[in-house]
């Protein structure tokens, strides 16, 4: 028996990880989900975005997973899943991008994987208005030695350990100088100590166009916090959008596991949106907690339901519900 903790989330987060739960109960792994609020419905409650009770719990079981959180754009409170990354040291995103033949997607193959580094960069929280008038902001990027050394290592570690064949570094130190060609600097130095990984770096704008071009050619690819931000959500639309991203967020001793999509309130109790990412990331979970073949039965219901095609939710060019795509891929697994 697994104890977990489980954040609802915001918005559709409550749907999508009901499917969740429901879908890991179908493969038969023991797990008891303890459940706390952050986000909105934390503050509905008159908690803080963050409360305590939820870094006390994660702390405590050592894994966790959650729906997507809302954060006001422009004003508020600063992101909590920044903030829950960075109290709880989860210095590795994880993000894969792998095919399901049968998507909306021009691409075919593609199989790669997102290393991010999670606490530095644009995201650390160092920001402010230099002027009285609020007239001119300035945000403070810090990359350090120590920070992207456990990044690049972890990177090489995923390769290893997922039998995956090259590392590339992501970057923009031809302008960042310092910061990127520090990030670079160590990437190299690391790169030497794994021979059995080819190497290379890529500068991040032409990195973009090359992942459109020739996703194919790439495997495990690793970078700054923005960046990671931004090329994962670029590796989701070739694959078919957000609905079948997944991610974790790895620490020495926590992990924590979530979709890369938002909350999209608007869509909030419809039964209306594809839960896959969200499932997926639980696949994920089961497999940082031992149970890699409970996590690979779920991947490969999911690619079962979407190849045959009955049952997909609007986003996957089909017309099915939540609660309906859900039981599908529970079906595959029960047989």
């Amino acid at each position: 028996m697994y104890t977990v903790t489980l954040i609802p989330g915001d918005g559709i987060g409550p749907e999508i990880t009901e499917a969740m739960v429901d879908v890991l109960s179908a493969t038969g792994v023991k797990i008891e989900f303890e459940k706390v609020l952050a986000g909105e419905s934390a503050v509905e409650k008159g908690e803080t975005p963050l409360p305590a009770l939820v870094l006390d719990s994660i702390r405590k079981n050592k894994v966790a997973i959650k729906g997507p959180l809302t954060t006001p754009v422009g004003f508020g409170f600063r992101s909590v899943n920044v903030a829950l990354r960075q109290e709880l040291n989860l210095y590795a995103g994880v993000r894969p991008a792998v095919s399901f033949p049968g998507s909306p997607t021009k691409y075919e193959n593609i199989d790669l994987v997102m290393i991010r580094e999670n606490t530095e960069g644009l995201y650390s929280g160092i920001e402010h208005f230099i002027d009285q008038d609020k007239t001119i902001g300035e945000s403070i990027r810090v990359i350090s030695r120590k920070g992207s050394e456990r990044i690049v290592k972890f990177a090489f570690e995923y390769a290893l350990s997922h039998n995956r064949k090259k590392v590339t570094c992501i970057h923009k130190a031809n302008i960042l100088k310092v910061t990127c060609g520090l990030f670079l600097q160590v990437a190299r130095e690391i790169a030497k100590g794994y021979p059995q990984i080819t190497f290379e770096d890529k500068i991040v704008d032409n990195m973009a166009m090359q992942l459109v071009k020739n996703p194919q050619e790439y495997d495990v690819l690793v970078t700054t916090n923005l960046f990671g931000d931004v090329l994962s959500d670029l590796c989701a639309g070739l694959i078919g959008g957000l609905g079948l991203a997944p991610s974790a967020n790895i620490g020495e001793e926590i992990a924590v596991f979530e979709p890369v999509h938002g909350s999209a309130p608007k869509y909030a109790g419809q039964d209306k949106v594809n839960p896959c990412a969200c499932i997926l990331s639980g696949a994920m979970m089961l497999e940082h907690l031992g149970e890699k073949e409970a996590g690979k039965r779920i991947v490969k219901a999911v690619a079962d339901v979407i190849k045959e095609g009955k049952t997909l939710t609007y986003d996957l060019g089909g017309t099915a519900k939540t609660s309906e795509i859900t039981r599908a891929i529970i079906q595959k697994i029960i047989g």
